[in-house]
């Protein structure tokens, strides 16, 4: 029987932050309905909103809640680690912990890369990708799961980074955002190539490094953190790095368009609630408890999986049969090795900690 809200609510422990819940709930609804906006579909194919109608980019200053989930996630993970190395402190716990953070996310992951993968090789063979719409959604229907591959990162790199925060403290996030600066510099000042990508570990890293200042209770008014990232983030738009960007379908941001965004919201929230229906048994935890088991094992999983879903997120799944490349970090990678690369992780993942099974009593 599925509890009701009310139940649910009444057996949550007292020392939950229900401030966390309201992040998480609140930036998870946020990127859904802001996602399905942006996706301004006529029949020229598929573009982005922001890009087609500029003055819309003022709204990105509201719904920019990337950064939240991030915090959110420092905080799980904190108390999750915490958890697992009270019971296994030696180094087999690593392994139990990525286990434990990833099996739910990576299941229903890579449930939707093989479902998509199939819809793709079944839409080239029939030589429909050639239309603007098939060909644009094929295109970007990975690009979301760049979320996911840093996600992974941040994972990965709990450990080392809790131990930096239990030891350093406020130091620890100021040296990432010192080291992002310099990426910065590095890369607009000095024209060094590539480096840009060390931005998509220290610049969400020093996000995630925040959470465990909450959890510890060093970070006890959040209210003040988001004045001084809105003040921070004016400033950069004003003075530093970051630069503006000057089928029978209404065009994008017309009177029409906007006419039919609630029907069109209403429509994503009974696909959603369908798709939710048909694959939510590929989260669910599976019988039994993982046991300690190899660490060295489980970070070689963990990093095959983060690039190659962040390698199939760059390349998407058009031109698999013509072996379409992308560039991840100066290496040229194609739809077929990511996906190889994030599966044969997961697997390095699953066999690095063995599964002790859970009696069950009924």
């Amino acid at each position: 029987m599925t509890a009701s809200a009310r139940e649910m609510a009444a057996a949550t422990p007292a020392g939950r932050d229900r401030y966390v819940d309201l992040l998480r709930v609140a930036s998870l609804a946020t990127v859904i309905a802001g996602h399905w906006l942006m996706a301004a579909v006529s029949g020229d194919g598929i573009g982005n909103l922001l890009a087609l109608v500029p003055p819309l980019q003022v709204l990105t200053w509201g719904l920019q809640v990337m950064p939240v989930f991030f915090f959110v996630g420092g905080f799980s993970h904190a108390l999750s680690y915490r958890s697992v190395r009270r019971g296994h402190p030696g180094p087999g716990g690593y392994a139990l912990f990525l286990r434990a953070r990833l099996r739910r996310l990576l299941r229903p992951t890579l449930v939707f890369v093989g479902v998509w993968t199939a819809a793709a090789l079944v839409v080239q063979l029939a030589g429909a990708d050639r239309g603007p719409l098939a060909g644009a959604a094929l295109r970007i229907v990975t690009q979301p799961l760049w979320f996911i591959g840093i996600y992974l990162a941040m994972v990965a790199f709990t450990p080392p980074l809790l131990r930096l925060h239990e030891r350093h403290g406020w130091a620890a996030f100021a040296a990432l955002v010192a080291a992002a600066a310099a990426v910065d510099l590095l890369r607009f000042a000095g024209g060094v190539p590539y480096v840009e990508f060390l931005n998509f570990a220290f610049v969400w890293l020093a996000v995630h490094q925040l959470r465990f200042l909450r959890a510890d209770g060093r970070l006890t008014r959040p209210g003040l953190l988001a004045a001084a990232g809105l003040a921070g983030a004016a400033l950069l738009v004003a003075y530093a790095a970051q630069l503006g960007l000057g089928l029978s379908l209404p065009a994008p941001a017309t009177a029409a368009w906007w006419a039919q965004v609630p029907l069109r919201l209403l429509a994503a929230a009974a696909l959603t609630g369908v798709l939710v229906a048909v694959f939510r048994r590929f989260e669910a935890p599976a019988a039994g408890a993982p046991a300690p088991g190899s660490g060295p094992g489980a970070a070689l999983g963990v990093t095959c999986c983060l690039l190659g879903i962040l390698g199939l997120s760059m390349t998407g799944l058009g031109g698999l049969l013509e072996g379409h490349s992308a560039t991840l970090i100066a290496l040229p990678l194609t739809a077929p090795a990511a996906i190889g690369m994030a599966l044969g992780g997961w697997l390095l993942v699953e066999r690095s900690a063995s599964v002790r099974r859970v009696r069950l009593r009924g």
